[in-house]
């Protein structure tokens, strides 16, 4: 008489990972550098979704992590540890050859030096149609695709002109062009505006929007500039190495009808609970290294640890 199988136990259920229908999902990232002797922490498990279609601007000071993290997401850099995904692409497990393709057909980087960008000896057009070329895109196709990023992004009258005859504006314009050439999903700026001035820093930003807008990339923009970053819906501020607040912007209307930007902190927690809180708030309440914890019915409150009671 054959014995009857006992039933399998059924495992919980798995949460849902996080930013899984997302086209960026980053978690616990880190990234540890070697100097001489020393370690360098540059991400120190650093958390960020991003999701199709959206415009988001990463800040935080020098030393901060943002320009790791884009060089990170621009497959230039590898993680230490931690996961990262965009589109369809583990970043943490790609082959060289996948990774090449990654960087040809997923991502566009724009970088904030022009001649990282740009190849001084070519032409704008030859510039835009390079990327193409390595991609072995046909030549009608390249030479269509070009004249249409050109004129989109307002610098067709530059297409014979090469890098010393474009102004900064122009320079950066075309750097976009040469970024879009085969058509990513993701864009990815490091301090686009930064050697430009006020007015054209504003011009520049507004083709990154309507990059957004109309040809619907992804488009996420590192920057210490708060103009650059106050143009967009969500604004991620990076500190030491993680996500530590969020900036939501909506557009409102008032009972005369008018409207005007409604602009709403959040702070970021991490899969463990952990949660920054901003150095204005603990300055503040003087907030050190304990403070006090209390579950409300629909909030938790952080005072200040003021000793035990006598």
């Amino acid at each position: 008489m054959s014995a009857t199988p006992l039933p399998l136990p059924v495992p919980p259920p798995r949460a849902p990972e996080s930013g899984r229908d997302a086209l960026i999902a980053c978690e616990s990232l880190v990234r540890i550098y070697q100097s001489g002797s020393v370690e360098v922490q540059a991400l120190q498990g650093l958390d960020l979704v991003v999701e199709r279609g959206e415009l988001v601007a990463v800040v935080g000071v020098s030393g901060s992590g943002k320009s790791t993290l884009l060089s990170i997401l621009a497959g230039l850099d590898v993680p230490t540890a931690g996961r990262a995904r965009v589109d369809r692409w583990d970043l943490l497990a790609m082959s060289r050859a996948e990774r090449v393709h990654y960087r040809r057909h997923t991502v566009g980087f724009v970088r904030q030096q022009t001649a990282s960008n740009l190849v001084p000896y070519l032409t704008a057009r030859e510039m835009v149609d390079l990327p193409m070329v390595t991609a072995r895109t046909p030549a009608r196709t390249r030479r269509a695709r070009t004249a249409e990023l050109l004129a989109s992004l307002g610098v067709a009258d530059c297409a014979g002109r090469r890098p010393a005859q474009l102004s900064g504006g122009q320079q950066m314009r075309v750097a976009i062009a040469v970024a879009l050439a085969n058509e990513p999903r993701v864009l990815l700026a490091d301090e686009p505006t930064g050697e430009l001035d006020t007015a054209t820093s504003a011009e520049v930003f507004g083709v990154l929007r309507d990059v957004n807008r109309r040809l619907g990339v992804t488009v996420v923009v590192v920057t210490h500039d708060p103009a650059v970053s106050g143009q967009v819906e969500r604004t991620v501020a990076i500190r030491d190495g993680r996500t530590s607040s969020e900036v939501l912007r909506r557009t409102a209307t008032n009972d005369a009808g008018e409207t005007h930007v409604v602009a709403e902190e959040y702070a970021v927690m991490d899969r463990a609970g952990r949660v920054q809180v901003p150095r204005d708030y603990r300055e503040a309440l003087a907030l050190t290294r304990r403070v006090r914890l209390a579950l409300e019915a629909d909030h938790v409150t952080i005072r200040p640890d003021r000793g035990r009671p006598g």
